[in-house]
């Protein structure tokens, strides 16, 4: 298969002060037929997923590839990120996928959006599934964790206010993503996946079981626009928007494998942090406090200075995550990890005047 080439791992300064940086365009293949020429053997995967994109196995040549479907008309978070195509399809037409660091591999060698079926798109991936983390509920190791938050922050100095096209799904539609408006959306067109059920259903727990909590996060769930204009007097980069752990694997050069670029785009490092934080809470080997301590350090490791604006992106970082994940937190009850994430909340409440 010699149309396919592998994306070239570059590593960009880590302040980015030049003209706007001018990326090649990779392909984009016209139809998934066209992707897919000469697949052979192709087998449909069970996968751990809840958004409705498909996978299926496939070889090419000598070669064994996942094809994952990205369908608008199967997906609510593709729905819910307003992107035509997709933001992965998006990212590579723009050639970002190319130039992340070297601490990063992600598996995609060619894409389609197929122009007869606009709502489609597909990504041709390598099969990284031996190095992923198993999708279970033990925590993952220490060295693990160090190394997710490590290269989390080398993802986020490589495009450290950059001046390159990064904007992809627009920070709104990201804080939106789990909110009643995708919800409401959802229901309207009768669709039947669980998580836009259970997003309904968790929000309008919070108020009881979290007062604090829901008086100051409630309001940005409807209109998060204080929250985005408080996180823009902060530095800018690009966050991956769910790096969670069912997305991350470790191969065998030691980089962290990548997948599911759901809500990529330009906004806040800490936000992509707090979000590894409560969606991964059950599996930290270590405190919250712990891990932000690691993930600082290795951003002033790579020539970040923190000094001026860490606290106040933190704390509207850990706010954000909050904005996203109260629904989910409110079904496990006023809870130590609930408890955490009020306090937080209403520490930052002040930052959005």
């Amino acid at each position: 298969m010699n149309r396919v080439e592998e994306p070239v791992m570059s590593q960009p300064p880590v302040v980015d002060r030049s003209p706007r940086v001018m990326l090649p365009m990779p392909e984009v293949f016209g139809s998934v037929e066209d992707l897919l020429v000469g697949a052979t053997s192709r087998h449909l995967i069970e996968a751990p997923g809840k958004s409705g994109a498909v996978l299926e196995r496939v070889t090419i040549g000598d070669t064994a590839y996942v094809v994952k479907y990205l369908d608008h008309d199967r997906d609510w978070s593709l729905r819910a990120a307003r992107v035509p195509g997709s933001p992965t399809v998006a990212l590579w037409r723009r050639g970002i996928l190319g130039a992340l660091p070297a601490e990063i591999a992600q598996p995609i060698v060619a894409v389609a959006h197929d122009e007869r079926r606009p709502a489609l798109s597909a990504l041709l991936m390598h099969d990284v599934g031996p190095w992923l983390i198993p999708a279970v509920d033990d925590p993952i190791t220490a060295e693990q964790n160090e190394r997710f938050l490590d290269h989390l922050a080398a993802l986020h100095a490589a495009f450290w206010q950059t001046t390159q096209d990064i904007d992809v799904v627009a920070p709104i539609d990201r804080y939106l993503e789990l909110s009643p408006r995708m919800a409401a959306e959802e229901a309207a067109l009768e669709q039947e996946h669980l998580v836009p059920r259970l997003v309904a259903q968790g929000w309008p727990l919070l108020a009881s079981v979290a007062p604090r909590a829901a008086a100051v996060v409630v309001p940005l769930v409807h209109d998060p626009t204080p929250l985005l204009a408080a996180l823009a007097t902060t530095p800018q980069t690009l966050v991956h928007g769910n790096w969670k752990l069912d997305n991350l694997g470790i191969d065998d050069a030691g980089r962290t494998i990548l997948l599911d670029w759901e809500t990529p785009g330009r906004g806040a490092g800490t936000a992509d942090l707090a979000w590894y934080l409560a969606i991964n809470c059950r599996r930290l080997p270590v405190t919250k406090e712990e891990a932000i301590d690691l993930y600082r350090a290795a951003l002033e490791r790579r020539g970040i200075d923190t000094s001026q604006w860490w606290d106040r992106q933190l704390a509207l970082g850990l706010l954000g995550a909050l904005v996203q994940f109260g629904w989910e937190k409110a079904f496990g009850g006023y809870d130590d990890e609930l408890a955490w994430w009020e306090t937080r909340a209403v520490a930052a409440a002040p930052l959005l005047a």
